[in-house]
């Protein structure tokens, strides 16, 4: 475990490498992962009382009250009380960030820039072979055959979620909604931000600033897990 109780979040808008950077970030320093998208997955799957509740909301399209966002999050920050943690999907409002601070002081904020322009030309090129959840990119990770899986040969489709306008749209969101956020850690001193096109040239800026508040986890650490 790494010698400091570390808190800290992740921001970055949609398809800007948010879930690679967190994965490395845990492997290189054993940091619990909070996720909000992951754990709130698993209270509607096990029908717990708050996966209930926020279902309802996700049903009838309304976001997530920013009280029970809080109330929920906050539960998961206490069961990972021992521990250093990476918290990633929440904040999402002013009102949230402001209400996380207030009960519970972070270390820092990493915030992933990537144009927006690089994350469309980015998500327009992933093709999913739906049964088995492999995903390619006609820029870095082409199928062996254009449009067809590399292991069935059966057709790629590409989500609506992928359309170039789709995508636009949910990075404008993203940007109205997270700015005040932005700018709300940004004036309390703990925002630090990290600009590039891809995850491995902005993982190495990462890697260095979290060096300074704790070491790495080391190789041997990680055989003894």
């Amino acid at each position: 475990m790494a010698t400091k109780l570390f808190r800290s979040v992740i921001l970055g808008a949609p398809a800007s490498g948010k879930g690679t950077i967190s994965s490395r970030i845990v492997k290189n320093f054993n940091l619990e992962h909070i996720s909000s998208g992951d754990k709130l997955r698993q209270n509607i799957k096990n029908k717990t009382t708050i996966g209930v509740a926020v279902e309802k909301y996700l049903q009838s399209g309304q976001l997530v009250p920013d009280d029970l966002m809080v109330k929920f999050i906050y539960e998961e920050i206490n069961e990972a009380a021992n521990k250093p943690w990476l918290l990633d999907g929440f904040p999402r409002t002013l009102a949230q960030a402001e209400s996380l601070w207030s009960l519970q002081k972070l270390d820092v904020v990493l915030n992933l820039v990537v144009p927006f322009e690089v994350i469309i030309e980015r998500v327009k090129g992933r093709w999913i072979h739906l049964s088995s959840g492999r995903v390619y990119n006609t820029n870095f990770n082409a199928p062996k055959i254009p449009g067809k899986d590399d292991i069935t040969g059966e057709d790629l489709v590409q989500r609506v979620d992928d359309q170039p306008e789709v995508v636009t749209k949910r990075l404008e969101e993203y940007e109205k909604l997270t700015k005040p956020v932005i700018d709300y850690y940004r004036k309390i001193g703990i925002l630090q931000e990290f600009c590039g096109n891809t995850s491995d040239e902005i993982w190495p800026k990462v890697h260095d600033s979290l060096t300074t508040f704790m070491p790495p986890y080391t190789a041997a650490q990680k055989s003894r897990i």
